[in-house]
């Protein structure tokens, strides 16, 4: 049985990839015989919750690829993006654009693009957010503030021995 649309399109910073960034990214593959991800540059990131502790580009494409070989994904296209509209606006042929709840408006800055060069607005296809333990959604900004685990665990504590009692 194929699939809805031939090429998708998905995007991220994909820090840290957790249960949420999976979600995403299998929906994608699930939804286009063909998926480019944009993978956002070191430069977009700077203004993002412990920006400072995210993993450099090259680590994050590395982790990225990775789950996509783990999952024996082949066709697709990892690009570096340096804006929220990153090449969206240049290749015509896409059709859908896979968001999660949270990003679901730069979706919608995606298509305004893509008006303003007249081409063909995209189909939004839109997932729920994955729910950690401790709140309402897995987040890369919680496991690099050391509260959860890619898996929406609460990270344990250890207590310092040394700590006074």
């Amino acid at each position: 049985m194929g699939k809805p649309y031939r090429k998708v399109v998905v995007g991220g910073t994909f820090d840290r990839l957790h249960l949420g960034h999976k979600a995403l990214l299998r929906k994608a593959f699930d939804m286009g015989e063909y998926v480019y991800v944009g993978l956002t540059s070191d430069e977009m990131i700077i203004d993002k919750p412990y920006a400072k502790k995210i993993l450099p580009y090259g680590l994050r494409l590395r982790d990225l690829l990775k789950f996509l070989e783990v999952n024996n994904y082949s066709n697709y296209r990892v690009m570096k993006i340096h804006n929220a509209i990153g090449f969206t606006d240049r290749i015509r042929s896409l059709e859908a654009i896979v968001v999660s709840e949270e990003t679901y408006k730069g979706a919608l800055i995606v298509n305004r693009a893509r008006r303003e060069k007249n081409l063909p607005e995209l189909d939004i296809i839109t997932i729920k957010l994955v729910k950690s333990r401790i709140g309402p959604k897995i987040s890369s900004s919680l496991i690099r503030a050391g509260l959860i685990d890619p898996f929406g665990n609460p990270v344990k504590k250890v207590k310092d021995p040394l700590a006074r009692r």
